[in-house]
């Protein structure tokens, strides 16, 4: 299973950005092989459309969980219609993050977790 997190760094040291749209990294772990794939995110600048287009990076990684603090509408919709699931209210290490969802103590969204344009700066 590919599971992305939310990054500020490169490592699995680096805290979980509370950001998705806006996130500077995104951490790719497969869980299959323990993979990880660190991916500058493309859209950390944009002045607009940021989450829709992390969410469509997230489908054509072929990504089946996405770890961050909050989400908006635009992406949230974005990542539902790719069939990925999304866990918010994530922080702390990613590491810790990823165990912790390894270990059943985070559960998946039903809702975007804040308003749209969150996170811009």
């Amino acid at each position: 299973m590919k599971i992305a997190i939310t990054s500020e760094g490169q490592t699995l040291d680096s805290a979980v950005d509370p950001r998705f749209g806006r996130c500077g990294y995104f951490l790719i772990i497969d869980t299959d092989t323990d993979k990880v794939e660190a991916l500058q995110n493309p859209g950390a600048q944009q002045t607009g459309g940021a989450g829709i287009q992390a969410g469509q990076l997230m489908a054509s990684r072929g990504v089946e969980v996405v770890l961050t603090g909050n989400m908006g509408p635009n992406a949230f919709q974005v990542i539902q219609s790719a069939g990925i699931k999304v866990v918010t209210g994530v922080s702390g290490k990613i590491s810790e993050a990823l165990q912790a969802y390894k270990d059943g103590k985070l559960l998946p969204a039903e809702n975007p977790s804040v308003g749209s344009k969150f996170g811009v700066s």
